[in-house]
């Protein structure tokens, strides 16, 4: 039977869960549109006297003890993105071979800084990684840990702003062998918004496969994002970059001398929260 609704008025907001803590047996609120009472704005503010820092992990070297291999080529990574990010106007910090608890505490401090003059925050996180967890030196950590630090309830001065993060990691050990295809305003202070607003989660692949990278030019999915940044970084908005960084990707295949991981596919995957449209200022 198809779901059936009384219209707007009538209808009850319920969440798709088995129960809500203390809601037993009990009427859950209407919902309503919030008036902001401001003239919409359908791009984010970029005329702060900072755009933001940049911080980027750039993990090379594991312990022994966690039997990763050395992450050859991720330097080429690093320096092309603290190229491009610097030329777009950010204050780049690039932090090599950090521990689990390292990453925890720098970006805890950078998220308990003072934003409130710059325009957004950037973050990438180069390393190992498994579905939901990234490798630091020594073992992993959970990426969800890292990520709401900066949410809008926690980093005050970053609410209601871009909070980029572009993570080249694996995300499982899945392979894609590819298919063949035919071609064919002002800020409001006491506006209300949601505590997960204003991120993008950038992810090398998609969910449970591995991201490839070469050990000389580095990863097919930091570099594409360099390149397209270069490009179009000052002319296209946000998602229409990273729409054409997927593009770029797809278009790489592997080439190795183990006959299960010669001619694969990556594509990225792309998570977006953003309540308005990003431009990075001419």
């Amino acid at each position: 039977m198809a779901d059936t609704g009384d219209g707007p008025r009538l209808g009850k907001d319920l969440t798709d869960a088995k129960s809500i803590p203390g809601s037993k047996g009990k009427n859950l609120p209407a919902s309503k549109l919030m008036d902001s009472g401001i003239l919409p704005d359908y791009s984010y503010r970029m005329d702060y006297p900072e755009m933001g820092e940049c911080v980027i992990i750039n993990n090379k070297n594991f312990h022994r003890d966690t039997g990763l291999l050395p992450r050859l080529g991720t330097d080429a990574d690093a320096a092309s993105v603290r190229e491009v990010f610097m030329k777009l106007g950010y204050k780049v910090k690039v932090n090599n071979d950090l521990s689990c608890n390292d990453i925890s505490k720098l970006l805890k401090n950078v998220s308990e800084e003072d934003h409130s003059k710059r325009s957004s925050f950037v973050c990438v996180l180069l390393s190992h990684g498994e579905e939901g967890f990234i490798y630091g030196t020594d073992g992993l950590l959970e990426l969800r840990a890292l990520t709401r630090l900066f949410r809008g309830d926690r980093c005050r001065s970053l609410a209601g702003k871009p909070k980029l993060f572009f993570i080249q990691a694996c995300r499982g050990t899945e392979l894609d062998s590819g298919i063949f295809a035919d071609s064919g305003s002002e800020e409001t202070v006491c506006q209300k918004i949601p505590v997960e607003a204003d991120f993008v989660y950038a992810y090398s692949t998609a969910p449970g496969y591995y991201s490839w990278r070469n050990s000389a030019e580095g990863s097919w999915f930091i570099q594409s994002v360099c390149e397209v940044l270069k490009e179009h970084g000052r002319k296209l908005e946000l998602m229409q970059i990273l729409t054409r960084v997927n593009r770029r990707v797809a278009e790489y295949v592997s080439c190795s001398t183990r006959q299960d991981f010669n001619a694969k596919k990556q594509i990225p995957c792309i998570v977006s929260t953003l309540t308005k449209e990003f431009y990075f200022p001419c």
